[in-house]
């Protein structure tokens, strides 16, 4: 016989009783026995209770019993840990699993209203209210992780070719004209090999030598360059860098292991990728197209451009390619075509024959 206290869940006080393993009716239980309590609990209906603080075992008669049994006698816990065989089974009642499902999908829909609606349209209100020099600021730290990415620093990546870098300011100022931005436009040419260009927060457009290397005509780079423009004059990097970090921080309290530096990591890649949504991509080609055309320049080169890169990687490339990973890059070729306003009328080109080799050959040096 072991003392224990028995509650019957209806009183607050306990009862003082004492319990044994025993069968009645061939069933073996725990007998429990004491002033006007005579209680036999099947072995195989015993629940633990895990939620009360005890240094024994404390019992309950199924999952839904009020009953507990309190045992501090640390023998006769062992010994019903090694023989009941259900102390840990819990059972889903009736219609749980449906309740369960219902609310699960309501979770899940609320995360995907956050991430899809509600994030976006904070990212769009607040990329206006940030101010420049932090606008400016995150994208110099963002160009740092992307090299690191790349495998080198900013430094050891960008190309300085004097003469190429003379040939990407002359296309440059060409294609801006008398407009001004609202911080200065910094372009740089990476050494890697990708067909990709990207813009970061704050006026910062990256080419990568790849890209240069695949151009046919330099009409081709400025039209790519007129391109990530538009994405700057949009500010489409900075909402996209506040909808990718709101969107992992979301991640992160659901599914853990999503802050600090992989927040990051996961923001880089998104704007190397650079998926802007598709209506983001046509105001930036629109913006391209009024470029080109204010600089005396036809966009049918950047049409070339996109059938080259379609014909090259279809409609959908790589993580580095993200000019082909664009989708419908033919009704954008169409488009570019369409807005040439200089078609086959004679123009001066954007670069001389010996710009253009010097700019294709920045990264040599």
């Amino acid at each position: 016989m072991t003392p224990a206290r028995f509650f019957d869940g209806v009183h607050a006080r306990s009862a003082a009783v004492v319990v044994s393993l025993a069968a009645r009716e061939e069933v073996k239980g725990l007998v429990i026995a004491g002033d006007d309590v005579d209680q036999h609990w099947p072995l195989s209906d015993l629940r633990e209770v895990r939620d009360q603080a005890a240094a024994g075992i404390v019992l309950s008669l199924g999952q839904d019993g009020a009953e507990r049994l309190l045992i501090d006698d640390l023998v006769m816990a062992a010994a019903l840990r090694a023989q009941a065989p259900n102390l840990d089974t819990r059972r889903i009642g009736r219609g749980m699993g449906r309740r369960l499902a219902v609310w699960g999908t309501g979770a899940v829909a609320s995360v995907l209203v956050i991430l899809l609606v509600i994030l976006p349209a904070m990212a769009d209100t607040l990329a206006t209210f940030i101010p420049r020099d932090r606008e400016v600021a995150i994208g110099r730290a963002s160009l740092n992780q992307i090299s690191r990415a790349l495998g080198g620093s900013r430094e050891s990546l960008t190309c300085n070719g004097a003469e190429g870098r003379a040939a990407l300011d002359k296309m440059t100022a060409r294609l801006l004209g008398d407009r001004t931005l609202d911080y200065d436009l910094d372009v740089q040419v990476f050494r890697h090999k990708a067909v990709n260009a990207f813009a970061v927060p704050g006026g910062h457009v990256v080419l990568f030598d790849g890209l240069l290397q695949a151009a046919g005509s330099p009409e081709e780079v400025a039209g790519v360059l007129g391109h990530e423009i538009g994405h700057v004059i949009n500010r489409d990097p900075t909402r996209l860098t506040l909808r990718s970090a709101g969107s992992v921080g979301i991640l992160g309290l659901l599914f853990g292991d999503f802050a600090g530096g992989a927040a990051v990591i996961v923001v880089t890649e998104r704007l190397m990728a650079a998926s802007y949504a598709q209506d983001a991509e046509r105001g930036a080609d629109r913006v391209a197209h009024d470029l080109l055309a204010q600089a005396g320049l036809p966009s049918q080169p950047l049409a070339l451009f996109f059938i080259k890169l379609r014909d090259r990687y279809g409609e959908r490339g790589g993580l580095l390619s993200h000019l082909a990973s664009h989708p419908d890059l033919g009704s954008r070729a169409d488009a570019a075509r369409a807005a040439d306003r200089v078609g086959d009328v004679p123009y001066v080109p954007v670069l001389s024959d010996r710009e253009w080799a010097a700019l294709k050959s920045i990264c040599a040096g």
